[in-house]
């Protein structure tokens, strides 16, 4: 399997997740398959293999990180994502994360009793954008809190 179709198939792996956060929040399928820890397992357990492959040489058997690996330098981190078993392990790691973080944003924003639809922007800027979605909903959460509106269900 080559690294291009894995970064294909790792991102086609989280689309139904992300749909299912943002079509059919209440849906049993999502709190089994979102809510629980399916998803961050399976993709944790993806990440580990990749690092594992690119720690010990590639898909193709040669050194998989050239220089210096560090994450304490600029160089360091540029040498981890120079080649494709490095860029299949920083996204898979974005991806894992910004699931997590979108499905806590679903679940919090339900505790919360938030209308729905006011979360969904700040879910798809997570999907897309990560920390900026975050930032989003959680300014959105302040004003709720702060001015009390009828954004509740």
């Amino acid at each position: 399997m080559t690294p291009e179709l894995l970064f294909s198939l790792l991102n086609l792996s989280v689309m139904p997740a992300w749909a299912l956060l943002i079509f059919a929040p209440k849906w049993r399928v999502t709190e089994n398959l979102v809510h629980s820890m399916l998803y961050p397992v399976g993709l944790g357990l993806f990440y580990a293999a990749c690092m594992g492959v690119a720690m010990i040489g590639g898909v193709t058997g040669n050194v998989a990180f050239e220089g210096e690996v560090s994450f304490t330098t600029l160089e360091g981190v540029r040498n981890i994502f120079g080649n494709d078993m490095g860029v299949l392990v920083g996204w898979s790691h974005y991806l894992v994360f910004d699931l997590f973080v979108g499905a806590w944003e679903a679940r919090d924003a339900r505790r919360r009793g938030f209308n729905h639809f006011i979360l969904i922007p700040c879910l798809l800027l997570t999907y897309m954008l990560g920390p900026v979605g975050l930032l989003v909903y959680l300014a959105l959460r302040f004003v709720m809190k702060k001015s009390g509106s009828g954004l509740t269900e």
